[in-house]
C-alpha cells in the first residue's frame, strides 16, 4: 500500500468521556486517508522546530507545535502586522524559557515581557492581576481593601477593567493621531512566572504527566499547560525616563526655542489625550520623556570643514493609561487632578498646530460616534462588560470632549480647561440609529478633598 496522503484524526474535547477499555490490536488494521487538501504554508520559524517542543524547559506550558496553523492563532492581528510579529516574538521566546519578568514597582501584578535574545519587547499587565484583582501578587491592595472597604477603589471607574483602559487610550490615540501611547492591545500569553493558584498550577502538571505517560489519554485534552490569561499588551519604548527626572532638568536648563516649541505640542497632545479619557491616574511619574541632547556633525569640503550642531530631540510616551474612562465624574472623596496642570507648560494657550489637529474630527458627532463604537467593540470582549455602564463612560467621554473642543475654540490654556464646569452628554434613545440627539447636564456635586 502506497501512503501519500495526510492521515486524520479527531481530537476529542476534555468533555468527552474517556474510554479506558482494552484498546485492540492495530498491527494488522487497514487505515483509510483522506483526501490532500491544499493548505498554507506554515510559519517558518514552526517548521524550524519540528521535533522539538517537547515542553522539557517549560514544565508547566504547551509546547507551541501543539497549536494551530500560522495566521490561526489566538493572539491574530492582521491589521497590525508589525505589532503581530512582536506578539509571535513574546510567545517563541516563552517557548524557550526566555518568561516575562515581574515589575516590581506598582501595585499590580505586571510583567517586562522578553523576546529570544532576552530584550524587553513589551509590558504587559493581566486583567486578574490587577490593583483589586483576585490574583494580584502584591499584598498593598489586598490589605487597603480589607481594613478601608470604605475608601476601595476608585468609585467612579469600573473594578478590574484596566487592560481595557489601557488598550482604550491606544484606540483614541491613534484615531486621533496624537502618536503618544505605545501600541496596546489586549492580548492572552501563558507564562508559569504569572501568578496562578495552586489548582491551576496542579492542574497542568497533572495534565503534563498524564500526556508524557499516557499520550492516547493526554490528546484528549483541550489544553496541556497553564491557562492563558488575557490583559493589555503595550509596546516598550527604549531611552525614556520618567517626565519628573527631565523637568527637574528643564527647571535649571532651558530648552533651546525650537526644542522648547516641539515639547509644547507633545504636552498638548497629551493633554487632549488624557482630558477625553479623563484619566485619574495621572502624575509626572507616570509619563515619560526621551531627551536627546545636541550633537555635531562635521562636512568637509576641500580645505575647509563645517561643523553644523543639531537641536535636541524630544519625544513624550504616555503610559499607564489603566485608570480612565470613568462611568461618571469624581464626586466623592477626591478629585484625581491632572498633575500636569501644575506645569507652566499648562499656562500657555492651545497652539494652533493642535487646534488644526484634533478640532475637526472632535466636532464632528459622526466621528466621535465612530469612536465610541470602537471603544464598545474593545471593551465587549470583556466577559463582565455591561452595556448601560458603557454608555456611562461615553456619556463622560463625550461631555469632556464638548468642553475640550470650546477651550480650543476660544483659545484657552489647559489649566484653564481642567476650571471647566465638568459636563455628561448622553445619547438619547431613538428608534432612528443614525438620528444624534443628546442631553447634556452639568455636575454640582464635588469631592470631599477637591484640592488635591
Amino acid at each position: 500500500m502506497n501512503i501519500d496522503r495526510p492521515l486524520t484524526c479527531v481530537i476529542p474535547s476534555d468533555d468527552d468521556q474517556m474510554d479506558f477499555s482494552p484498546q485492540p490490536d492495530v498491527t494488522n488494521v487497514k487505515v483509510a486517508y483522506a483526501p490532500r487538501n491544499e493548505r498554507s504554508p506554515r510559519s517558518p520559524t514552526r517548521d524550524s522546530r519540528a521535533g522539538e517542543g517537547t515542553g522539557e524547559n517549560s514544565p508547566l506550558l504547551a509546547p507551541r507545535s501543539l497549536e494551530l496553523e500560522y495566521g490561526d492563532f489566538e493572539n491574530n492581528f492582521p491589521d497590525d502586522p508589525i505589532f503581530q510579529d512582536i506578539v509571535r516574538q513574546a510567545e517563541d521566546a516563552i517557548e524557550f524559557g526566555h518568561y516575562p519578568v515581574r515589575i516590581f514597582q506598582g501595585s499590580s501584578g505586571s510583567y517586562f515581557v522578553k523576546d529570544k535574545n532576552n530584550k524587553t519587547i513589551a509590558v504587559f499587565k493581566p486583567k486578574d492581576e490587577e490593583p483589586y484583582g483576585q490574583l494580584n501578587p502584591k499584598w498593598t491592595k489586598w490589605l487597603h481593601k480589607l481594613c478601608c472597604p470604605c475608601c476601595f477603589g476608585r468609585s467612579c471607574l469600573v473594578p478590574n477593567q484596566g487592560y481595557l483602559s489601557e488598550a482604550g487610550a491606544s484606540v483614541v490615540d491613534q484615531k486621533l493621531q496624537l502618536n503618544v501611547v505605545p501600541t496596546t492591545r489586549v492580548v492572552r500569553l501563558c507564562s508559569q512566572t504569572f501568578n496562578y493558584n495552586a489548582i491551576d498550577r496542579a492542574k497542568a502538571s497533572t495534565k503534563k504527566m498524564i500526556n508524557r505517560n499516557f499520550s492516547q489519554i493526554g490528546r484528549r485534552f483541550n489544553r496541556i499547560g497553564l491557562p492563558a490569561k488575557a490583559g493589555s499588551f503595550q509596546l516598550f519604548v527604549n531611552g525614556y525616563k520618567d517626565a519628573d527626572f527631565w523637568l527637574r532638568r528643564f527647571d535649571n536648563e532651558a530648552l533651546p526655542e525650537s526644542t522648547a516649541r516641539k515639547f509644547q505640542h507633545l504636552f498638548e497632545r497629551l493633554v487632549v489625550l488624557d482630558y477625553i479619557i479623563r484619566n485619574t491616574d495621572r502624575g509626572n511619574d507616570n509619563w515619560l520623556i526621551k531627551y536627546e541632547p545636541a550633537s555635531a556633525s562635521s562636512d568637509r569640503k576641500g580645505d575647509t570643514e563645517w561643523s553644523f550642531v543639531e537641536n535636541p530631540d524630544i519625544s513624550i510616551a504616555a503610559i499607564d493609561n489603566g485608570l480612565a474612562f470613568p462611568f461618571k465624574h469624581p464626586d466623592e472623596w477626591r478629585a484625581y487632578p491632572y498633575h500636569w496642570a501644575w506645569l507652566p507648560q499648562a499656562k500657555v494657550p492651545f497652539s494652533q498646530e493642535i487646534k488644526d489637529l484634533v478640532l475637526p474630527q472632535l466636532s464632528d458627532m459622526n466621528f466621535v460616534q465612530e469612536l465610541c463604537d470602537e471603544l464598545k467593540d474593545l471593551f465587549k470582549t470583556d466577559k463582565g462588560f455591561d452595556n448601560h455602564t458603557f454608555n456611562k463612560q461615553m456619556s463622560v467621554m463625550r461631555g469632556q470632549i464638548l468642553n475640550l473642543t470650546q477651550a480650543l475654540k476660544d483659545d484657552k490654556s489647559p489649566v484653564q480647561l481642567v476650571q471647566m464646569p465638568v459636563v455628561t452628554v448622553e445619547r438619547n434613545k431613538k428608534e432612528r440609529t443614525d438620528s444624534h440627539s443628546y442631553t447634556q447636564s452639568f455636575q454640582h456635586r464635588t469631592p470631599f478633598f477637591s484640592w488635591c
